[in-house]
């Protein structure tokens, strides 16, 4: 009886330690956030001091000094919390994607989504005009509005024929080659100055950002995150395999449908201000693995944590290698995402796909 006892006192102090050392990750990622957003507000065309980003926030948006006020509350605050919020929007939906397709090199964009909200920018560019609206209305609402049409086609072929991982990565592949097509036929069609347009849209760049689009993208990841959160133990089960977790009363399929709706609207939050960011949902979810392990309570929040970090971070290094014209940040994340996806392939290939 003692002895086990005394299992049991060790393995609560096991659990207590790494439970702390999971918080701790949590902790100094979140200050690392911090920090590269006040970073990313001291870097610009205008250069900032950081003494003066912090008078400026202090002394909010109606402060005395009037273009320290602009340049930080107007053109350079919309931008940071924009790049916060997608990147926690790509870590979150990209996480919540390689559990439901067992698969760490599925993303939010391996369905498709990525495609569809670029034909629905390239159609609202293109024919904008025919819509009695402002055009910074219309081409995130298409490409909101895409993603989602992207989302049905998909879903309705799980229902089809069953939601089962390889048939969520098949249909999302034809989903992909289908708008990827319809894209490349608007681009073709359309005029050297539209197409120059739908180039720099589907770049992806922060600079489209406002406080509009932080407040529609805000609302939509406060409305997804409580439904994220409420799954934090079925997708965790789902970590043990299919028949484990049915094994345990879970709905296999109710899960990945559930999951798969709430990882294309955070997608389309993410994607249909800023244009295409590729690369982020990839590798956030890993880092965040590496540091918490697969207990989703922990891995969900820092996934988003880590996204954040990676676009606010390309988007401070792109000042700083460009400062009078910013690269935007699908440039980035792409050619820094590249030797990030050979390290996991090579982290990944002794062990298999799992």
């Amino acid at each position: 009886m003692t002895a086990i006892t005394s299992e049991l006192e060790g393995l609560r102090d096991g659990y207590r330690r790494a439970s702390s050392r999971r918080v701790a990750a949590l902790l100094v990622a979140t200050v690392l956030l911090l920090g590269l957003m006040l970073l990313d507000l001291t870097t610009g065309p205008s250069g900032m001091p950081l003494v003066d980003v912090w008078h400026g926030l202090w002394a909010g948006p109606s402060g005395d000094d009037r273009m320290a006020a602009t340049i930080l509350w107007q053109l350079r605050m919309p931008q940071t919390v924009m790049g916060m919020l997608v990147g926690a929007c790509l870590g979150l939906a990209g996480l919540q994607m390689q559990t439901i397709l067992a698969n760490p090199l599925a993303s939010p964009f391996t369905l498709g989504f990525s495609a569809a909200a670029g034909f629905g920018a390239a159609l609202g560019i293109m024919f904008g005009s025919l819509i009695p609206l402002p055009s910074f209305i219309v081409v995130p609402a298409m490409a909101f509005a895409m993603t989602l049409t992207a989302c049905g086609l998909v879903y309705f072929i799980a229902r089809l024929r069953g939601a089962s991982p390889e048939i969520l990565v098949l249909g999302g592949i034809a989903v992909l080659f289908f708008f990827q097509s319809l894209q490349s036929l608007v681009q073709f069609l359309a005029s050297p100055e539209v197409l120059q347009q739908i180039v720099f849209w589907l770049f992806g760049s922060l600079l489209k950002a406002s406080w509009t689009s932080v407040a529609v993208t805000g609302s939509i990841l406060l409305l997804c995150l409580p439904l994220v959160l409420r799954s934090c133990w079925a997708l965790t089960t789902l970590r043990l395999g299919d028949a484990n977790a049915r094994s345990l009363g879970l709905s296999v399929e109710r899960v990945r449908r559930e999951t798969f709706l709430i990882v294309a609207v955070l997608t389309a939050a993410a994607v249909c201000f800023v244009g295409t960011i590729g690369f982020v949902g990839l590798i956030a979810p890993h880092v965040a693995r590496a540091l918490v392990g697969e207990d989703h309570r922990y891995a969900l929040p820092l996934s988003a944590v880590m996204g954040a970090i990676i676009l606010v971070g390309a988007a401070v290094f792109g000042k700083f290698i460009s400062p009078a014209a910013v690269i935007p940040v699908g440039i980035i994340t792409a050619v820094a995402g590249v030797p990030m996806l050979f390290a996991v392939i090579a982290r990944r290939g002794g062990r298999g796909v799992a």
